[in-house]
């Protein structure tokens, strides 16, 4: 009996944001799916604009929604916790690595080989792990929005730097994504459905 599965469905109770207030709670399942389909898209964006050097968009949405899958083990770290310096961040890093093999080895030993390639994120080819992190920002950077526009200012700053870092960056994918698909986040239902 393999308790994989049992695990990450309990993502949806380990919440994110945890030393902030929160307008709109969110759990590391939600987001996760959020990262999937983030990462997705950014897969397509990249195939269009590097036809001669595509990759699988579905395998990275696929990671996506794994992305944070250790998290069960590990709970959620808050980045300026897990970024505060290069020690933590190494540390961290090497709990994350140790948690991706323990939820790996949960699995039925036939099935190592495909999810390796998902969970252990390390592992990827480099361009999944660039397209793969931006995801990740651009979902908390949509969350840092939804919660200014709910009125809650405790995500000020952090709306800022994540912005400031993904413009410093200047992946084109991301720099499509925020140009064509975030400006409608802000809109409401009605705008969305005109």
């Amino acid at each position: 009996m393999s308790h994989f599965f049992a695990y990450i469905s309990r993502l949806r109770w380990i919440q994110r944001w945890s030393l902030m207030r929160n307008a709109i709670p969110e759990d590391v399942a939600t987001h996760s799916w959020e990262v999937g389909t983030l990462a997705h898209v950014l897969g397509v964006i990249h195939n269009n604009q590097n036809p001669n050097n595509k990759i699988d968009a579905h395998k990275l949405a696929t990671c996506g929604l794994y992305h944070d899958a250790t998290e069960v083990i590990t709970g959620d770290m808050p980045t300026p916790v897990k970024y505060h310096s290069k020690a933590m961040r190494n540390a961290y890093k090497g709990v994350e690595q140790r948690a991706e093999k323990e939820l790996l080895n949960l699995l039925p030993t036939e099935m190592h080989e495909a999810f390796k390639g998902v969970l252990i994120e390390h592992e990827l080819p480099e361009v999944y792990q660039r397209l793969l992190k931006a995801a990740d920002r651009l979902s908390a950077l949509l969350k840092c929005q939804a919660e200014l526009r709910a009125g809650n200012k405790e995500f000020e700053h952090a709306a800022q730097e994540i912005l400031k870092r993904l413009n410093e960056e200047q992946q084109p994918e991301v720099l499509y994504f925020l140009e064509n698909f975030a400006p409608a986040y802000a809109l409401s239902l009605d705008h969305l459905l005109k």
